[in-house]
C-alpha cells in the first residue's frame, strides 16, 4: 500500500482577530483557533479500464493525519477489514485546479466496491460522530468478546489525564480540541491524536495503528478527553483495545456495549475514577 503525502498540508490552526473586553474596555487582539473543515472520504476500486468511486462519508475535522482518519474510520465501521485491502491513500487531484486537501481517496485492491446497505452511507460531524450507525446486531456479527489479559494499576490510571495534558500541544494553543491517547501497562504514552471531534481523534489513532500494522491493540488503554459514547466504545472494540477511559461520563449504551463485549470502561477519570465494567483489568491495593 502506498500513501501519497502532499508538501503543503492544510493548517490545523487559524489566526483570527477579536476584541477582548476587560473592565468595560475593548482591546484589539489576535487568537489562535482550531481549524474546522470538511473532509470527504471516497472509496475507489476497479482496474485500468474501469474505475468506480463512491463518497462514503463527510466529516468536519481538524486538518492533519487525514489519511489515518480515513483509514481508521473505514476500519472501525467494518468497511475494510485490514490494511492489506487498501492499495493507496491520496488526496483527490482536481485536473487544472489546485490540489484538493479536503477530499481523500481510499483506493481498494478490489475491482469492485463493497456492497454496502443504504444505511451504511454515512454523514459524520465533529459533534455527533456517525449518524445512522450500525446497530448492536451488526457488531455481534463483526466482533467477539475481548479476552485480553492486559492489566494496569489503578494508581497509574489516575495519573493519565495529567500525562495527556502534557502532550496536547495544539489544545494548549487553541483550547478547542479533543484527544485520544494510547498507553501501555506502565502508563507510557504510545501515540496521541488531536481533532476538533472526539470521534475523529480516535479514528486517527486507530488509523495510525492500522497503517502501521499494529492491530489489534490488545495490550493498551485508550484515554479520550470527552465523554464515552457508544461510537467511541465501538471504535475501541474494533481496534481490540481492552480498556476505554474517559475524562467525562459514559452513555448508557456505551456501558451496555462494554458489558456485552467485556470491554473495561472507565469514566470521570481525574485523580479518581468510576469503573463501570470488566474490573478484572484494574489492579487495586484494596477491594471493597
Amino acid at each position: 500500500m502506498s500513501i501519497s503525502t502532499p508538501r503543503n498540508r492544510p493548517k490545523a490552526k487559524t489566526r483570527a482577530r477579536l476584541l477582548r473586553i476587560e473592565g468595560g474596555r475593548a482591546i484589539a487582539r489576535f487568537d489562535q483557533l482550531v481549524t474546522e473543515e470538511p473532509l470527504e472520504i471516497r472509496l475507489v476500486a476497479g482496474s485500468e479500464r474501469a474505475v468506480v468511486s463512491k463518497t462514503l462519508a463527510v466529516t468536519m475535522r481538524t486538518p492533519g493525519s487525514d489519511f489515518e482518519l480515513a483509514a481508521g474510520f473505514l476500519f472501525a465501521e467494518g468497511v475494510i477489514g485490514s490494511r492489506d485491502e487498501v492499495r493507496r491513500i491520496a488526496y483527490c487531484p482536481d485536473p487544472g485546479e489546485p490540489q484538493q486537501y479536503n477530499i481523500v481517496n481510499v483506493e481498494l485492491k478490489s475491482e469492485m466496491l463493497p456492497d454496502l446497505p443504504l444505511e451504511r452511507h454515512f454523514y459524520t460531524s465533529s459533534a455527533c460522530g456517525v449518524c445512522g450507525k450500525s446497530g448492536l446486531e451488526n457488531l455481534r456479527l463483526r466482533h467477539s468478546r475481548l479476552d485480553s489479559d492486559f492489566r494496569i494499576p489503578a494508581q497509574t490510571v489516575a495519573q493519565l489525564p495529567q500525562k495527556l495534558r502534557a502532550h496536547q500541544g495544539l489544545f494548549q494553543q487553541t483550547g478547542g480540541l479533543h484527544a485520544a491517547a494510547l498507553y501501555d501497562t506502565g502508563g507510557n504514552l504510545l501515540a496521541v491524536r488531536e481533532d476538533v471531534g472526539r470521534h475523529n481523534a480516535l479514528d486517527k489513532l486507530v488509523g495510525w495503528a492500522l497503517l502501521g500494522s499494529r492491530l489489534p491493540l490488545s495490550q493498551g488503554l485508550v484515554l479520550v478527553s470527552g465523554r464515552a459514547s457508544y461510537e467511541l466504545a465501538q471504535k475501541t472494540l474494533a481496534a481490540g483495545i481492552p480498556i476505554l477511559a474517559s475524562i467525562s461520563a459514559p452513555s448508557s449504551l456505551a456501558v451496555e456495549l462494554a458489558e456485552e463485549f467485556n470491554l473495561t470502561l472507565i469514566g470521570f477519570l481525574r485523580d479518581s475514577f468510576n469503573l463501570y465494567t470488566a474490573p478484572q483489568r484494574i489492579e487495586f491495593d484494596r477491594l471493597p
